[in-house]
């Protein structure tokens, strides 16, 4: 497997007042190619902020930040907005739909951006819809499904552009636990169909449990990487 995440050095420092509070505080990681690592500790650790850091949504005091060979430290915004839009997607606790628009329009936004024509990113879609087993509620509105067909409807977004790396911030945290387990059942089997790395922040040790690796954080360090039996559930 090649190296798919590489951070060295990264350092996070806020201003709080008169004081600099460090909420990274010096994270050397290195994550695989179709690896799930996940990344947990206490409330305050860093995790968030340190998803935020590999995922290019905000930017690191110190330190470096490669993702399939590309530093994307050293790229201006531009440049990183295309990064992103071409090579990572994005799975939310809230599931940040388009009021507005149906699952499938919702679904079919990253495809939007890629310049792809609106028959063929709605088809695209729709497929990703019925992989998580919302085909019949392609046509309906956030209003009308519940919490977790539409944190279904936002993994098909994520899914929709193949991308290299899914970026996961507690994304069944609204959810009940039956619903859980099929939203995180449906993400796992494309992740491994697709071979996409996913890197999670859940606070759950029933979720991180899933993944092929913990990492621990404490004090924005790590303090415990534990490496898993590689998951092979909903494989195809």
């Amino acid at each position: 497997m090649s190296t798919m995440i590489r951070t060295s050095g990264l350092k996070k420092i806020y201003k709080v007042g008169n004081e600099r509070v460090a909420a990274l505080a010096g994270i050397d990681l290195e994550i695989e190619q179709g690896e799930i690592c996940c990344i947990v500790g206490q409330s305050g650790c860093g995790k968030s902020t340190l998803l935020n850091m590999l995922a290019g949504l905000d930017r690191p005091t110190k330190g470096t930040i490669s993702i399939a060979g590309k530093k994307v430290t050293s790229m201006d915004e531009e440049r990183l907005a295309l990064f992103r839009q071409e090579n990572l997607g994005f799975i939310f606790q809230s599931y940040y739909l388009l009021p507005q628009l149906t699952a499938v329009e919702n679904a079919a936004i990253p495809l939007m951006f890629s310049g792809m024509d609106k028959e063929k990113r709605e088809k695209r879609a729709l497929k990703e819809l019925e992989k998580m087993g919302l085909g019949d509620r392609a046509n309906h509105r956030p209003s009308e499904m519940s919490g977790g067909q539409q944190q279904r409807v936002g993994i098909a977004r994520a899914f929709v552009t193949r991308p290299k790396v899914i970026f996961a911030d507690e994304p069944t945290g609204n959810l009940d636990t039956g619903t859980t387990a099929q939203v995180m059942a449906a993400m796992l089997e494309r992740v491994s169909r697709y071979g996409i790395t996913l890197v999670m922040v859940t606070h759950e040790k029933s979720l991180a449990e899933m993944g092929d690796r913990i990492v621990t954080l404490s004090d924005g360090k790590i303090i415990n990487d534990e490496r898993r039996e590689k998951h092979t559930e909903g494989q195809a």
